[in-house]
């Protein structure tokens, strides 16, 4: 008879989350990136590209996830990963919000993707919350840093809820773009913690 740990249990709900979140994250990518190229709209294939990059964070955190015992240079590297990704994101992001306010870009109203965006505004926050308590149990910083990135993740669907919906009830077709750089310091903030494991990435200490 195999008698589960704790340890072992809440590295199990750590995969399950993470398992969720890479399911998630391709399926958000490929509705994104297929209902942008049908408005041509680069809000919504920007949105599913971050969905792609999320779901390289995943895969670094489940390959951290996969012993029970805590290796640090291991855990560390994973960190850092998990930092570098989100400096991808933040690339990406000034990219396409100046080449939108550039080019002057309006893309068409999309009902699927205001209803993705505002369904991933509801997910992201959850299965954030979610990982935060697995990461304290576990004391896995990278984990941390991760569930920060899917805040993130939640900003941006806000974001790109706020600027399709602007987009099709009046026009704003620059509020998007404007939004999305309003983000980046945030980003690059979460980004250099991870890397240099600096105490931001750590949730608040509960009092016994």
């Amino acid at each position: 008879m195999v008698v589960e740990t704790s340890d072992s249990r809440d590295l199990a709900a750590g995969r399950r989350l993470k398992y969720f979140t890479l399911g998630w994250n391709l399926v958000e990518a490929f509705v994104a990136v297929s209902a942008g190229v049908f408005a041509a709209s680069i809000a919504l294939i920007g949105f599913g590209i971050d969905s792609l990059i999320e779901s390289l964070s995943g895969a670094i955190l489940l390959w951290r996830l996969q012993e029970i015992e805590k290796h640090e240079t291991r855990e560390r590297l994973a960190e850092r990963l998990v930092g570098l990704s989100f400096f991808l994101l933040a690339l990406y992001v000034a990219f396409e919000a100046g080449r939108s306010l550039l080019n002057r870009e309006q893309p068409e109203a999309s009902v699927v993707g205001i209803v993705l965006s505002a369904v991933s505004l509801i997910v992201m926050p959850l299965l954030a919350r979610a990982k935060r308590r697995v990461a304290t149990r576990i004391d896995s910083r990278a984990l941390i840093a991760d569930s920060r990135q899917t805040d993130i993740c939640a900003y941006l669907s806000a974001i790109l809820l706020g600027g399709l919906t602007l987009n099709a009830l009046v026009g704003w077709w620059w509020a998007d773009p404007i939004a999305a750089l309003c983000m980046l310091p945030i980003i690059f903030r979460e980004g250099l913690g991870a890397v240099q494991g600096r105490p931001c990435c750590h949730p608040p200490q509960m009092p016994a």
